[in-house]
């Protein structure tokens, strides 16, 4: 099992050093976004394998729900394995799509030989399916922690649009040991994962809802 990675400092000496608690997440998600990508290659691969294995186990057979995935972005993990399965096994999956600042995005349908094109930072979106609404998301994770909590990349396009899924959807958060933190302070808009995979196992969030 791989050993959990925390930063250097401890994570509440620095936020207190921080003028306040989103300087703080600005400079650790930055941190962390830079660990990940200092990453070898080889080495991102092997952790997104075990990713996928270990998803392997915890997805349902594909049923009516569809399957919320994210493009691989900034030497994130790859679930494209996992979704082509589900796809073959007769499941949809969508993409999540920007559709405008502090609003809730959509999900278009995905499926291997879709039309894709690119938006807000420069992320491979369909350019012309359908809207579907996932029952499952695969949400990728810049931060972690045991709760459950998720730093993503500070838009809040993630929150706003579980909030706005009824019912709503299994949150399973992917992400590599290295981006494991003590705590991310939490606020009130903060939506807990029900699982976080990464390439050691699956863990149960202590927070979710």
């Amino acid at each position: 099992m791989t050993k959990p990675h925390f930063l250097e400092s401890d994570a509440g000496a620095a936020a207190t050093r921080c003028d306040d608690l989103a300087a703080w997440r600005k400079q650790t998600r930055t941190e962390l976004i830079e660990r990940r990508l200092r990453a070898q290659a080889h080495e991102r691969a092997r952790w997104s394998t075990a990713i996928v294995q270990h998803l392997s186990q915890v997805l349902p057979e594909p049923d009516c729900r569809v399957l919320g995935f994210c493009w691989p972005y900034k030497a994130e993990p790859d679930v494209l394995p996992t979704v082509r399965r589900w796809i073959e096994k007769g499941g949809m999956a969508a993409l999540p799509v920007v559709v405008q600042p502090r609003a809730p995005m959509v999900f278009r349908r995905w499926y291997p030989d879709a039309r894709m094109t690119k938006r807000v930072y420069d992320i491979a979106i369909p350019a012309d399916t359908e809207e579907l609404q996932p029952g499952i998301l695969l949400i990728p994770l810049t931060g972690f922690d045991a709760a459950g909590y998720r730093l993503g990349y500070g838009g809040g396009f993630f929150d706003r649009t579980v909030v706005a899924l009824q019912p709503r959807p299994l949150m399973i958060g992917v992400g590599f040991d290295l981006s494991r933190l003590p705590t991310i302070f939490p606020q009130q808009h903060d939506q807990p994962m029900d699982l976080i995979v990464t390439e050691s196992g699956v863990h149960r969030s202590t927070s979710a809802v």
